[in-house]
């Protein structure tokens, strides 16, 4: 099953589920995370509920993503309480992109690759054990989220705004700070890449950037073996196109080892607070040599996650030199 998102011709939130190639509102003017948080307090999975409560009119999701209608799959009331966060060096092509883009001739081995290593040695633990923690980074909260269609926006101090498929785990906190997957999604976690190339320590702060998800989550399992397509399209040609792989068949790190990682700090355990955390791509552009431009459409797919996600590239005009930000005092 996929859920999704959307603006009623009223303006209002609706859910959409969709089975096939059906789509229908459901029958609740609750949000996805208010039906999470109320399938956690009847102890009764997101799948029973949305049956539970029942479908109602067809949408044509297609048209409502044209229109400009799509929401995030997840929102927060409060912005503030969503979390937008990720891992890297998580997939077994991304030690080699990543390695290039740091490496040193006086070193035996970047970082980079050493961190690889550690995931590839220890990132898939059995037993139910915890296994190496892996590269982790914060994006922002929920103002960072863009919705499909939107545009994702490169700041006027960027040097560079890139695209990085991935897929993303959704996430609500219940009552008692335990965690609950609702599912999925497609995800771009769009990254300043020549700031991060300049020095790794740069990293942190290539990735405060904005990034989309969706257009539908999926709810359930992760495959084992997703793959799907990453495209920049430039008007009327495509100027990239390679295939992305994801799911644990083509990790270093398992899905509970990096959830693991992320949610045993006790400040992302806050009842009632959404996460969005991505986990990491070895297809990058970048990497082919694409610089973006103005106006490129970033598009992501892949089969079972339903619609594809595409976002334009908006990039404010560089100011040089750059002002500093004043701050005032009180």
């Amino acid at each position: 099953m996929l859920l999704s998102q959307i603006r009623g011709a009223d303006g209002a939130l609706q859910v959409v589920a969709r089975e096939g190639t059906e789509a229908f509102e459901l029958k609740s003017a609750a949000s996805l995370r208010d039906l999470a948080l109320d399938c956690i307090a009847r102890g009764e999975s997101l799948t029973d509920r949305v049956a539970s409560i029942g479908l109602g009119a067809a949408v044509d999701l297609e048209r409502i993503y044209a229109e400009g209608r799509l929401l995030p799959p997840i929102l927060h009331p409060d912005p503030a309480h969503l979390h937008v966060t990720g891992t890297g060096l998580t997939h077994l092509g991304s030690a080699a992109t990543r390695d290039s883009m740091h490496a040193d001739a006086k070193e035996e081995l970047t970082d980079s690759m050493k961190m690889f290593r550690l995931g590839i040695e220890g990132g898939k633990p059995a037993n139910g054990h915890a296994g190496v923690q892996p590269e982790w980074f914060y994006k922002g909260q929920g103002h960072a989220l863009v919705a499909p269609g939107e545009p994702l926006v490169s700041p006027a101090f960027a040097e560079d705004g890139g695209e990085e498929p991935e897929i993303a785990g959704i996430y609500v906190i219940g009552p008692d700070g335990a965690p609950f997957r609702l599912g999925f999604a497609l995800a771009n976690e769009f990254s300043d890449h020549v700031m991060e190339r300049r020095n790794y320590l740069y990293l942190a702060h290539s990735k405060l950037r904005p990034a989309a998800i969706g257009p539908e989550l999926r709810v359930g399992p992760l495959p084992d073996s997703v793959e799907g397509v990453s495209r920049v399209r430039r008007g009327n040609e495509v100027v990239f196109e390679q295939p992305f792989l994801s799911g644990e068949a083509n990790m270093s790190h398992s899905i509970a080892n990096l959830e693991h990682h992320h949610f045993k700090y006790e400040v992302f355990r806050q009842p009632g607070d959404v996460h969005v955390h991505m986990f990491g791509t070895s297809t990058l552009s970048f990497a082919a040599g694409v610089v973006p431009r103005d106006g490129d459409v970033f598009e992501i797919e892949a089969a079972s996650f339903g619609l594809p996600l595409r976002n334009p590239l908006r990039v404010s005009p560089p100011v040089s030199p750059e002002p500093r930000f004043a701050v005032r005092a009180l």
